[in-house]
């Protein structure tokens, strides 16, 4: 199978890294041309356009940063729609909206291609690795057809249902973790000012009904004071802000939501919004005149586990 992947971030490039390292035929396409050099040296295939890579390849797999860049990507002069045909391959691997995804993926279907949603959830260290977990929604049987490219993008692998459903799943996960974020921020607080031992409580709160992924893994880099977590903050606005809008379709009033949204304004003005979004505790330390640093605590997440064939669960 021929892979296409648009969007060489800082998920996109670990994504289309491991279909490269385990000898998929990868073509590349990305504004930042340092990037595509990258790949290119690595002996992937670069397309002069959106529409170019479509037509050479199986499976277009696209892995921008919102749904307003997918748009234009999919559906711009030279783009993906002028270059798909029948029994084509898109997969959305960006975080979006459910109505956009099923309102492109019917301009993909008109061409007689078949379109899916597969975003990723469990940090970029761990697309780096091939460790990611994947989300797909759309046709059972092309689903199992990328089955192998999915295979080493992620480990655990889940089918949930029809096109936009994975996207719905996304965002409802991508708000979890902001609120777990923001929590975190509080509970040092009171930690820092308890005089505990911040390395100590890092291992209590892991083995505790406290525990999340979001602690065990941004809460290293918060203890670091790198706050490197490789995510910003205008992507949590991004995310948030389509959590709240699914509310609103849905008729559904939320209570925590907002807040957390006010939270990561005030986090974007005071610290921008190209911030990592772990910074989101800085607030606290800010407030309280305080600092988390703790010894011993990585300045970047590295996943030390060993790459391993992804499956479905």
């Amino acid at each position: 199978m021929n892979i296409g992947f648009i969007g060489l971030g800082n998920v996109g490039g670990k994504l289309a890294g491991s279909l490269l390292r385990n000898k998929f035929n990868l073509t590349v396409r990305d504004l930042d041309k340092n990037l595509t050099k990258q790949f290119k040296d690595s002996g992937a295939k670069i397309a002069n356009s959106a529409k170019e890579l479509a037509e050479e390849v199986d499976l277009i797999i696209t892995c921008l940063p919102s749904p307003e860049i997918c748009a234009e990507v999919m559906e711009g002069e030279d783009g993906i729609l002028e270059g798909l045909s029948e029994n084509k391959i898109w997969l959305e691997m960006s975080t979006t909206d459910e109505a956009e995804v099923k309102r492109i993926g019917q301009k993909v279907i008109e061409k007689k291609a078949i379109p899916l949603d597969g975003p990723v959830s469990g940090g970029c260290h761990r697309a780096a690795s091939g460790n990611i977990a994947i989300f797909v929604g759309g046709e059972r049987e092309t689903f199992e057809k990328i089955l192998p490219a999915l295979s080493v993008m992620g480990r655990k692998i889940l089918h949930t249902g029809v096109l936009g459903t994975a996207s719905v799943l996304k965002v409802i996960t991508n708000y979890l973790a902001s609120a777990h974020l923001v929590a975190l921020g509080e509970a040092w607080t009171i930690a820092k000012k308890s005089n505990l031992d911040l390395a100590k409580t890092y291992k209590g709160i892991a083995v505790s009904s406290g525990n999340s992924f979001v602690h065990e893994t941004e809460s290293q880099v918060i203890l670091n004071g790198s706050y490197n977590i490789n995510f910003t903050m205008d992507l949590v606005l991004k995310d948030t802000g389509l959590f709240d809008e699914l509310a609103k379709k849905l008729n559904v009033p939320l209570e925590i939501s907002p807040k957390i949204v006010d939270i990561f304004k005030d986090g974007q003005k005071k610290y921008g919004s190209r911030a990592w979004s772990s910074m989101i505790v800085k607030r606290m330390e800010d407030l309280n005149k305080i600092n988390f640093r703790a010894e011993g605590f990585p300045e970047e997440l590295i996943d030390n586990e060993p790459e391993e064939k992804g499956y479905e669960i």
